[in-house]
């Protein structure tokens, strides 16, 4: 398993003899509008991609875990083949269908789908709570299992809530992956993983290797690498912690 931090949540996966593009989010730099609602009106992305976008559009297999616009943007529709397989929640495959995506799937609420000897399974998640959360909508992360590969938990847009806490529990994963850049509008709770919420997956999975991105690309998410690091070497749990950089390859720690 390697895997490769492109931006925000976008991910670039080797497992299982297989290559992921998770969430891509390939627009330039200040390409589109703010989010609203939110603290501060900087346009999005607000940092560029860590190298030409290129890179990064031979994939085996694209993995889209919602269709927000920061996981699955207008640059990554235009840019990526219409053939590739492309996998996604339960309730998008019309809508990239209609995009022009050819080779949709779907992967199921109630069963785990096997591609090429890798085995996805679904897990769901809070994208915040309250009337927010309702509005966000559904959201995804998904367990990744192969033969000779650790089990990953890719958590998605989610904060720590009991769907999290029982896919930690059930599928015990070596390494996972969360969204922790503490995303929130003007009103209401977070919406992506705090600080507090890494350290609740850190003290629930005290065995598992944790990265942390979607930090510091869209301008809603207001959680920093250092404000994070900190908070981390407050609870004794920095080493527990990958946090890489844009463009950085974040193997495992442990």
């Amino acid at each position: 398993m390697k895997i490769q931090l492109i931006r925000n949540a976008a991910l670039w996966l080797q497992y299982g003899g297989l290559t992921f593009l998770i969430d891509p989010m390939l627009s330039e730099q200040a390409a589109n509008p703010p989010i609203i609602n939110t603290a501060n009106d900087r346009r999005n992305p607000l940092v560029p991609l860590p190298g030409p976008a290129e890179k990064w559009l031979n994939p085996d297999v694209v993995l889209v875990t919602h269709l927000h616009q920061d996981h699955w943007d207008a640059a990554a529709v235009s840019l990526l083949a219409y053939d590739l397989p492309v996998l996604c929640q339960e309730g998008d495959e019309d809508r990239i269908g209609g995009q022009g995506f050819t080779n949709v799937t779907a992967v199921p609420d109630d069963r785990p789908l096997v591609v090429q000897g890798v085995t996805l399974t679904r897990i769901g998640g809070q994208h915040g709570t309250g009337e927010i959360g309702e509005l966000m909508g559904k959201v995804s992360g998904f367990i990744f299992r192969a033969e000779g590969e650790p089990v990953l938990y890719l958590a998605g847009d989610t904060i720590w809530c009991e769907e999290v806490e029982q896919a930690l529990e059930q599928h015990s994963p070596g390494t996972v992956i969360v969204n922790a850049g503490g995303a929130r509008f003007v009103t209401g709770g977070h919406i992506t993983m705090d600080e507090q919420d890494v350290v609740d997956v850190c003290r629930h999975a005290p065995e598992a290797a944790v990265i942390a991105v979607h930090m510091e690309a869209i301008n809603h998410c207001l959680v920093t690498r250092d404000m994070l690091k900190d908070r981390l070497a407050e609870e004794g749990m920095l080493e527990r912690v990958s946090i890489p950089l844009d463009g950085e390859y974040c193997n495992p720690l442990r």
